[in-house]
């Protein structure tokens, strides 16, 4: 493995099988990826191409079945659950398709739940700003719109100031406008923060805003390419 600072993620011949009964799935087949600081990295593919088991295991939700995975030259692939949940508590945040947001806190709470466990984090109301929801930080969630609650569940997700940020289908429950609208909050993370940032999506358009474009099927990475120009999500169309 290599000990270049820049690679955050190192992954060799990664794969995880899945065992249902008599019948073996295999999800990821043989995976092998660098990921670097700073990126913006799209993961394209079908529904089963392994997007979302790839994510889980670099999150330190699930472990490979067998093969490398190295974060900052510390080894994941076989760690004990203790290591793992301080890897997902410290350095990694999550945005889901679904906001999973608590009803009864406000926006600004909701947050606060990370901060309050955070080794060095913002303050609820910088995050909640960094989104562009600095005048609807008190509102609960039902008083929000889709993307305004999925703006803080990105907030809640980078309080921490993780180094990596995952994200499964991000603008999938939303309408294009407002898919935008994250999108956007997503790309500033990325920018002013430096964080990596990787974002799933079965829509091939969101990967012009990307650095590099992963597309995965049968759980195998079957191409990569690198954009020479990043397109603002401001002008993705779809």
């Amino acid at each position: 493995m290599s000990a270049d600072p820049a690679i955050v993620f190192q992954a060799r011949a990664l794969r995880k099988v899945y065992h249902t009964g008599e019948v073996d799935v295999v999800a990821l087949d043989g995976v092998d990826l660098d990921l670097n600081a700073g990126e913006l990295v799209c993961l394209l593919g079908a529904s089963g191409s392994g997007k979302s088991t790839l994510l889980n295991i670099l999150g330190g939700l699930d472990l490979p079945t067998s093969g490398a995975l190295v974060y900052k030259g510390w080894p994941l692939d076989g760690s004990h659950e203790d290591t793992l949940t301080q890897f997902r508590r410290n350095c990694v945040g999550f945005v889901f398709q679904f906001y999973n947001l608590i009803p009864s806190l406000t926006a600004r709470e909701n947050v606060a739940l990370i901060t309050g466990i955070s080794r060095d984090p913002m303050s609820p109301e910088e995050a909640l700003e960094m989104v562009g929801l600095g005048p609807r930080m008190d509102h609960f969630p039902s008083q929000l719109s889709g993307g305004e609650q999925q703006r803080v569940a990105i907030a809640r997700a980078i309080a921490k100031r993780p180094e990596v940020l995952l994200c499964d289908e991000p603008t999938g429950a939303l309408d294009v406008t407002t898919g935008i609208t994250v999108l956007e909050a997503i790309e500033r993370i990325n920018r002013d923060l430096g964080t990596l940032t990787v974002v799933i999506t079965h829509n091939a358009a969101m990967a012009d805003m990307a650095d590099r474009v992963l597309h995965l099927s049968d759980g195998k990475i079957v191409s990569s390419h690198r954009n020479d120009t990043r397109l603002p999500a401001s002008e993705l169309k779809w």
